[in-house]
């Protein structure tokens, strides 16, 4: 059998549709029911469904009276505060182009993003660094947008554009990635898929207001079914979220993994009376700290496996556990295939490059101003993501690393990912890295690079990696960092590993 799964399509999009019409249609319906609490010790700043969707649509209105047209982009320089989804989706409302980015981004960078969009115009708040540009709309501005009359809803074609997206950087220079409004209908597929979402849930996430995880998991998908969404105030302690989600009754929770490792640090017992389970994404979750979180709270830790150009498409969820390390499967409506260097579906069992059906509509239109480069990742039927896995009979997914990082020893090629798996239960290392380095002109050996609170004994962990993978798999040095290199959302940058590599040969092969 060949590593192909295809249920059939999904429901296709309505049209005329909105994204951020979408997303609020339950504010009529539910308009005193509880859409956003930001969490604070002691209490919250609470935002009904009603409040919410008038300071979105008034925010559409402003925007519109300041003299900007549909189809205008606008770069988004806000901090991680409400104001982000507010101004967001008010954007969307009218037909404008909103672009989130990282409030970690310097000048520099937002420059050349300011090239690239060409924007109408920059939502800034001046404690973020931002390049400039001639026509800058503060945080009051915004703020006194909220009040204006509710906008109509800008209702179009689905395929045209909503907002635009950058991607990480961790396979090169970061590209913009342009998606449609039909991309939040997409999403209702993670809803069973991954989330296990109901509309009675109260959904914490640990992220930012401005990170795209949040913007999508912790807000959006919650709000088009008629949850509650739960935010920590900015500058909240990872030590104090277990207290947070207990007293907040939280029911589900989404964090990037290293968030799940921090909360669990030192901790025997974590309660969580509410929990019914956890959500992870962002980076690959280590089956250490799966075992960890389900061991300390009795609850169940669904990762989800995606990218910038297509969010989550592969995932666990209740309904589909993860078997052993696999990531979990597609979400039903999601056509998925693992493609061999011919670009055919490889047998069952082998690995190969994840790709998804073109026709997916969570996929995006395309790289902003790179039609050349958007071409390439589609080969016939499929969009290539660049990642490598293997498909079981069942179509439990494993996921195998970027095609990139995949490192070569002694011709046999090796996931960085099962290296990093088979260390990241080792006491005294919060995370770590694999990465192939050259030692000397010609030669290249696996280095693993961790971060704990001390160097461990390289002696002990050859012999404790020794009795967990081949001997070809095997780290020949390990190099112990005070942080690993991250980009802006968090990721580990693998590429950025082996300039980190001491000036000193390798252990003995």
């Amino acid at each position: 059998m060949l590593s192909i799964f295809d249920q059939g399509p999904p429901p296709p999009c309505p049209a005329p549709f909105n994204l951020a019409a979408f997303v609020l249609r339950q504010a009529e319906a539910l308009p005193e029911k509880i859409a956003l609490s930001v969490l604070r010790p002691g209490g919250s700043d609470d935002w009904s469904y009603a409040r919410l969707a008038q300071a979105v649509r008034g925010t559409g209105t402003g925007l519109l009276e300041r003299g900007l047209q549909p189809g205008q982009i606008l770069l988004m320089r806000l901090g991680n505060s409400v104001e982000f989804p507010i101004a967001y989706l008010g954007a969307m409302a009218v037909g404008l182009v909103p672009v989130p980015t990282s409030s970690q981004l310097t000048a520099p960078e937002t420059q050349k993003m300011i090239d690239d969009l060409a924007p109408a115009a920059v939502l800034r708040d001046p404690a973020i660094a931002c390049a400039g540009h001639p026509d800058q709309i503060g945080l009051e501005e915004l703020a006194a947008m909220r009040d204006l009359p509710p906008c109509d809803w800008d209702m179009g074609d689905p395929e045209r554009l909503a907002y635009i997206v950058y991607t990480s950087g961790t396979s090169g220079n970061p590209r913009a990635v342009a998606h449609a409004h039909r991309a939040i209908w997409a999403r209702q597929m993670m809803v069973g898929g991954w989330y296990g979402l109901r509309a009675e849930d109260r959904l914490c996430h640990a992220g930012a207001f401005n990170w795209t995880y949040t913007l999508g998991t912790g807000l959006m998908d919650p709000w088009t079914i008629g949850a509650t969404a739960l935010i920590p105030e900015p500058g909240t302690e990872i030590d104090r979220l277990p207290e947070i989600l207990a007293a907040h009754r939280a029911t589900l929770f989404a964090a990037a993994p290293g968030v799940y490792r921090r909360m669990l640090r030192g901790r025997e017992t974590l309660t969580l009376p509410h929990l019914r389970h956890g959500l992870s994404a962002g980076e690959k979750l280590s089956p250490d700290l799966h075992r960890q979180w389900t061991a300390l709270t009795g609850t169940e830790l669904h990762e989800a496996y995606g990218m910038s150009e297509c969010s989550t498409f592969i995932s666990s969820s209740p309904t589909h556990p993860a078997r052993g390390a696999a990531l979990g499967r597609p979400q039903v409506g999601r056509r998925i295939a693992i493609l061999g260097p011919d670009d055919q579906p490889v047998p069952q069992g082998e690995p190969g490059t994840i790709a998804i059906h073109r026709a997916d509509p969570g996929l995006m239109l395309g790289y902003l101003n790179a039609p050349e480069e958007s071409a390439a990742r589609i080969h016939g039927d499929w969009f290539l993501t660049g990642d490598q896995g293997a498909m079981a009979v069942d179509g439990e997914i494993t996921y195998l690393g970027r095609n990139d990082d995949m490192m070569n020893a002694g011709g046999y090629r090796v996931s960085p990912v099962e290296v990093e798996s088979a260390l990241a239960a080792y006491p005294g290392i919060d995370q770590v890295g694999a990465a192939e380095v050259e030692v000397k002109p010609g030669t290249t050996v696996i280095v693993a690079f961790y971060a704990g609170p001390a160097a461990l004994d390289e002696d002990d962990l050859h012999a404790y990696i020794g009795d967990r993978l081949a001997r070809y798999k095997q780290p020949r040095a390990f190099v112990h960092l005070p942080s690993l290199p991250t980009g802006a959302n968090g990721k580990l940058l693998r590429r950025a590993l082996p300039a980190y590599y001491p000036d000193r040969s390798p252990p003995p092969a």
